[in-house]
């Protein structure tokens, strides 16, 4: 019986840090066939309660994504949707994203994934940037896996740098095809 209660309780940890990874608001389809590895300097999970702790220089990976935090929490619900939370100065992450190879990475002194909600939030000095140059950074950061909806918001006041709190982002243009016009097509008119 306890042999069997260990099988469940290894299958959880994995299954739940998978979860928190793999959040649908992030990630490469292709990582999710890749075994999660997790490293810290010590684990506690309680079966009863379905609840592993990992401490320590916690360094989560699977596949492209690489999870680095203080602290990792994974809980499993009755209905086994699975909520975990990363913490650290900062916590971070960095994954590939599709199949065009682009890498977003994010930190926050708190990173939270609700699996039952979908959501991913990041908590306290929040910044998501992805290699293509756009970078959003605020207080806090969510994304809503259902309905597509990116929120970032500031706490106002100052930092203790004296400077101005507020919501950061920078969006670079796309870049466009270099095709030349066909004869069919005029060239744009130049402004002079």
């Amino acid at each position: 019986m306890r042999r069997s209660g260990n099988r469940y309780l290894a299958a959880f940890v994995l299954a739940s840090a998978w979860a928190f990874a793999h959040g649908p608001a992030l990630g490469e389809q292709a990582d999710r066939s890749q075994p999660v590895n997790i490293e810290s300097d010590s684990m506690v999970a309680d079966d009863a309660k379905k609840v592993a702790t990992f401490e320590g220089k916690v360094v989560l990976t699977q596949g492209s994504l690489v999870i680095r935090a203080d602290r990792l929490v994974v809980h499993q619900d009755a209905e086994g949707f699975q909520q975990g939370t990363a913490t650290g100065t900062p916590a971070t992450f960095r994954q590939k994203q599709g199949s065009q190879g682009e890498i977003v990475e994010g930190e926050a002194r708190r990173i939270e994934y609700d699996g039952r909600a979908e959501r991913i939030e990041f908590f306290n000095n929040a910044r998501l940037r992805r290699d293509t140059g756009d970078d959003v950074r605020g207080d806090y950061i969510s994304y809503d896996a259902r309905s597509e909806r990116f929120t970032v918001k500031s706490s106002g006041g100052t930092s203790g740098e004296g400077r101005e709190r507020r919501v950061r982002a920078t969006i670079m243009p796309k870049k466009r095809d270099s095709a030349p016009t066909s004869p069919s097509q005029p060239a744009a008119p130049q402004n002079r």
